[in-house]
Order: structure tokens, then sequence, then C-alpha cells
């Protein structure tokens, strides 16, 4: 989509940081892609630079305006953005815009193009809804929502161009020794343990604990490790290894997006929460194990249900039975998990197996980046 002129269009993307470091993540993801792979100009307007700083620590979280690998970086509290020679503004998850750069670009000859990103749903009504458009309930603007999704009828989900080559030429072994867990991760059931703090942690290690296998959980981050230390009864400022039966857990700092892609690519089994890591976990092509975001009235078990009726087509019916009994526990009914956890891995091998034809599929989409270019260019004359 570049300019007749060869100055690439600029494109606002706007995030508020619900989801802790989900929203975050996806957006500098996006902003990421197409700055450097469709070479355009990106504001990202962020409310929460601390967050985004975890993800990428070359960001100074003090600083309101900076330039961080070719995106500009806007701090979004107290603020007043404009749209200036934005030809593209993403909504991020319906964060919503400032009303006074709303009426900034109902004022402009050629308004940008408002796009709302949309939450990652498997439900199939996101089909139908996707690429439609809405008025602005009182100016001339259209919005259109844009829904990622798992169908060639949906804008994809977020791949960098050179992922899964970065994939294939990971090395395991330089991973885990790098982080100091060398001397067995490469002859146990290695799990990365990543979950909102109401996740039921004290049943799931108690069930691997009590198992029959050695098991090896990394904990990145601080956000589950006083569960984790709870159930080892330890204090705050034992860092571990922790062991317990068949089970030990270490501690791993908070890793970077790019780190944190490769912890789950060294894992067999990965848990994982929201949305970023949610996707992350899909391309890692290892079994996974999804928390969904906690909504009212049971918003998330449908689409937990909804993911779980798409991504088990092809599976056996022994071992969907098996993941899906787990995933179910692991979002709600934990006093299950003691039995679910063995069905589990019993079924691990076939799920593995699985989950390699199920990136492969999404592989053969269009990322969403590359769609949601795609996507402006019809709009954007």
């Amino acid at each position: 989509m570049a300019a007749a002129n060869s100055i690439p269009p600029t494109w606002d993307i706007f995030c508020k940081v619900v989801d802790n470091f989900g929203d975050a993540g996806v957006c500098w993801r996006l902003a990421n892609i197409l700055h450097r792979e469709h070479g355009l100009n990106v504001r990202l307007w962020i409310d929460d630079l601390p967050t985004l700083r975890a993800l990428h620590p070359a960001l100074d979280a003090t600083v309101p305006l900076q330039q961080v690998d070719g995106i500009t970086v806007c701090c979004w509290q107290g603020a007043a953005p404009l749209p200036g020679d934005a030809a593209v503004v993403v909504e991020a998850f319906g964060c919503g815009l400032p009303e006074g750069y709303v009426a900034a670009m109902a004022a402009k000859p050629r308004p940008p193009l408002w796009i709302v990103l949309e939450y990652l749903s498997a439900e199939t009504w996101v089909d139908q809804h996707h690429g439609l458009s809405s008025p602005h309930p009182r100016l001339p603007l259209p919005r259109y929502f844009f829904f990622p999704g798992f169908t060639s009828a949906t804008g994809g989900l977020l791949r960098e161009a050179d992922l899964l080559s970065r994939r294939a030429a990971f090395d395991a072994a330089a991973f885990w020794h790098e982080m100091d867990f060398a001397d067995n991760a490469e002859t146990v059931l290695t799990v990365s343990l990543f979950a909102y703090a109401d996740a039921p942690v004290a049943e799931l290690l108690a069930a691997m604990a009590q198992g029959a296998e050695p098991v090896l959980v990394a904990v990145p981050g601080p956000a589950l490790l006083p569960a984790v230390q709870a159930f080892f009864g330890v204090t705050a400022d034992d860092r571990g290894p922790w062991r317990r039966g068949a089970l030990e857990a270490r501690a791993l700092p908070f890793l970077s997006q790019m780190r944190y892609d490769e912890l789950l690519w060294a894992c067999d089994l990965n848990f994982v929460r929201g949305e970023d890591s949610f996707v992350r976990a899909q391309w890692a092509a290892r079994p996974l194990v999804w928390q969904a975001y906690r909504q009212d009235e049971g918003a998330h078990q449908r689409k937990l249900q909804a993911f779980l009726d798409r991504y088990c087509t092809g599976l056996a019916p022994s071992a969907a039975a098996a993941l899906g009994g787990f995933w179910r526990c692991w979002n709600g009914d934990a006093a299950g998990l003691g039995a679910a956890w063995p069905a589990l891995r019993a079924a691990q091998a076939e799920i593995g197996r699985h989950a390699e034809r199920w990136t492969r599929d999404l592989a053969a989409h269009a990322d969403m980046a590359r769609q949601l270019v795609g996507f402006a260019a019809n709009r954007v004359k």
C-alpha cells in the first residue's frame, strides 16, 4: 500500500491495556510487522508504557514520546492525540478513540480509514461479521470491524514472515542451557506455566507431583510465583528449584516476546492464557492448554468450547475427549484435574501430532497484518 510519492502512509494504533500483557502484546506485534514487513509508519498510542516495556525492554517507560525499532510509541495518558497524516486508524479491541481525535478525523477532507480490531474468537458468527461496517452515531465516519480468526473468511492470525523458519532453526538444548535448566530439561516432560492468578495452580501441581513420570515446570515471570511457592511451602525469597514427588518447578525471569516464543518452542506442553500467548502457542506446534480470559455470564466458556470444537476436528475421539476434559477442568472444574492430568498425558503424543497439522493448516492462510494491509488498500485510494 505504498503511496505514489514512495512515502509510506501512517497508521495509528490505539491500545488500552486490559488483559495484562495480552492487549499490549498483540498491538506491539502488529505494529512491528506493519513497519518491518510492509514499510508503514506506525504510531502506537498506549495507556500503559510499563507493561509494554516488560515485553520490549528497549522501551523507556518514563518517556511519553519515543522511537523504538522504527515505531513511534506515544503515551496515551494525559495526551491529546490528533490524526495528523494518518491514513488508517486501528482501534484495538474496542478501546475507543479520544473524542477530539474522532472529531479531527471527521473534519479532514479525506478522513482516515477507521478499523476496529476485535478480539480473537473461534465462534462461527465471526466469519459473517468480519469486515462489516457501522456508521458513527453522530459523525459521517464509517467504522469497519476486523475479526482475527481461524478460517479464510476471517482476518487470520498475527505471524511474522520468518516465524516458522526461526522455529525450525531453534536449538532447544542451547535455550535450556542458557536458562540454567540444562541438567534435566532434555530428558523429562517440560511444561511452561503461564496463567491468570485465579488458575487452579495447586491442583495442577498436585496432579503432576503424584504422577509416575518426572515433570519439569518452567514458570515465566512473577505472576504465578506466589501460588507455586505456596504449593511447595516455601517463602517468597526462595527462588527454587522446588521439588515434590515427580514434580520439579523452576522460576524464569520475565521474558521478552522473542524469548517467550522460544520457551514455547522448547517445551513439550504449554499452558497459556488470553490471546497473545494463546496464538503464539499454536504457532509453536506443541500441545497446549488455554485459560480463557474470564467474562461475565460465562461468555469465556462459549469461546473455549467454540475453539475446542474447531481445534479437535480430525483429532482421535479419545484424544479430543482428554484434551477437552482437561481444558474444562483448567477453566472451572478444578476438582477434576487429578483424573484429567493422566488422561491428557496418555493422549499427548496424538495431540502433539495434531498440533503440528493444525499449525500447518493455519500457515496456509494469509497472516493478519497482511490481510489488514490488503483490507485498507481496498478502501484507501
